[in-house]
């Protein structure tokens, strides 16, 4: 990216200034290095966004910021609905509600890698993974409705994990407002046999060894010990979420013709928020999140039998579930006042600070524990929100490392089988159910996740927790 023409504004900030039909000033948190490694074309879709009606604040692209359809993969864009303010399907992505789980294990790190190979087996046997992946659940009609509708309530009523797993999942484990009947047969047709499955592409399931601590008293009440396993799940919505995405970007273009709305690119297709369009997209956004979240509830409870075939005394409690990919209404000081927000996040994770009455009361103090993975075979992070994030980035963070290079690109470079040795050779088991899935994932196709997290906490968007190491790692 060319970075003449931004402002730097602050250590790690920059500002591009309104042009054209810019509404706000957009920002890219960077340090020189990433800013130099972002394609231009995140940059334009910073200032695309910022054109959108009633987006307040500025228009943002988190450090591991790369571009995406509509919004860049990272981007974040907060709308007023009472000042003309737009829900965008392309500014909240195909993969609805994709997100990160992370469990404690209470397990040393050594007993793991003492019987890795036998439980990287046994996980990767329990747990369906791969493009098109099934389960063994069939769901449909009213059923699917409740799910839809109650998220990983749902799952734990049906006896997939514990009543105290929701209190530690992003509004109680239920996206409230879901309209199961604004999504279309198709989409549910498509998720009939994928809950419990964790898909392809960047999905994983990783078993990790805490391995630096860098906050010892938000650690402590995250649950966090130096050379500890934990186990994170990090999948989405699968092909409902897809599908949501697609009906509504076609009636999206439609609605912003009608409502006289400009696009600079035609996928910020978007309607008003309070438009039949817009409440109809957010019912079945809303929706598509409770299906991620039982979907994630779903393979915790899968993870925990594989688990208790080789440690049977591992409790896995769970630390928290974060959601990317969302539009949420929430309340941020605008101007002084607080004001009601429809906040959407593009590969973004949403970071709420100390106080947030959102928190579960053991965080209240600390902050949102941020879930960040890294690429596969590299560290991933557990962060803190903050105070300062609330303010310049409306409670949000980096989700990962971000990409580099194409999948397409990844696959000429990157050898599958290379790949699976140089893990190996660094005590790393991985299973895949697919050597080109393994190639497109290669650790060199994404950013470097230390420079992303570092910027994260410089900036203050999210505070540095904890670091990860990999142990076994689980793919699509």
């Amino acid at each position: 990216m060319d970075a003449a023409i931004l402002k730097k504004t602050a250590p790690f900030t920059y500002q591009l200034e309104k042009t054209g039909s810019m509404r706000v000033p957009g920002v890219i948190f960077a340090d020189e290095a990433l800013l130099k490694g972002m394609e231009d074309k995140v940059m334009e879709q910073v200032a695309n966004v910022a054109s959108l009606p009633g987006i307040v604040g500025a228009s943002m692209a988190m450090p591991d910021a790369h571009w995406g359809y509509g919004f860049p993969i990272g981007g974040v864009g907060a709308f007023d609905p009472d000042r003309g303010g737009v829900i965008s399907a392309g500014g909240v992505g195909f993969d609805i509600a994709c997100g990160v789980r992370t469990m404690l294990t209470g397990i040393h790190r050594q007993d793991i890698m003492d019987q890795r190979k036998m439980l990287a087996d046994l996980l990767f046997k329990t747990v369906p993974a791969g493009l098109g992946s099934k389960g063994a659940l069939s769901i449909s009609g009213r059923e699917m409705d409740q799910l839809l509708t109650q998220g990983a309530s749902w799952a734990v009523k049906k006896g997939f994990g514990q009543k105290n797993d929701l209190e530690k999942i992003e509004e109680g484990g239920t996206a409230r407002g879901a309209r199961p009947d604004f999504v279309s047969e198709k989409a549910k047709e498509r998720q009939k046999k994928e809950m419990g499955t964790l898909g392809s592409g960047n999905h994983y399931l990783e078993v990790q060894a805490i391995d630096e601590i860098f906050d010892e008293k938000a650690a402590r009440a995250f649950g966090l010990r130096k050379d500890d396993a934990v186990i994170c799940i990090h999948c989405g919505s699968r092909g409902l979420g897809h599908q949501v995405a697609t009906d509504y970007m076609r009636l999206m273009v439609a609605e912003a013709r009608n409502q006289n709305i400009s696009l600079p690119d035609r996928d910020l297709a978007c309607a008003p928020i309070h438009s039949e369009t817009g409440k109809q997209y957010l019912g079945a956004m809303r929706s598509a999140i409770n299906c991620a979240l039982a979907n994630r509830q779903i393979i915790t409870h899968l993870v925990r039998e594989a688990f208790a075939g080789v440690f049977p005394s591992a409790s896995l409690d769970l630390i928290y579930d974060v959601s990317h990919n969302t539009c949420r209404e929430e309340y941020h000081e605008v101007k002084n006042k607080m004001t009601r927000l429809f906040v959407h996040r593009k590969g973004a994770t949403r970071a709420f600070g100390p106080g947030s009455a959102d928190l579960p009361a053991r965080y209240m103090e600390i902050g949102q524990p941020v879930l960040i993975g890294g690429s596969m075979g590299t560290f991933s992070y557990i962060l803190a929100g903050t105070r300062e994030g609330m303010k310049i980035s409306f409670g949000s963070a980096c989700h990962g490392s971000g990409r580099v290079m194409s999948r397409k690109q990844a696959t000429k470079k990157f050898k599958a089988s290379r790949i699976i040795d140089d893990l190996l050779k660094q005590g790393i088991e991985l299973r895949g159910h697919s050597f080109r899935g393994l190639a497109e994932e290669a650790p060199d196709a994404y950013k470097d996740v230390n420079r992303v997290i570092q910027v994260s906490h410089d900036t203050g968007l999210a505070r540095k927790v904890a670091r990860l190491k990999p142990m076994i790692c689980v793919k699509g």
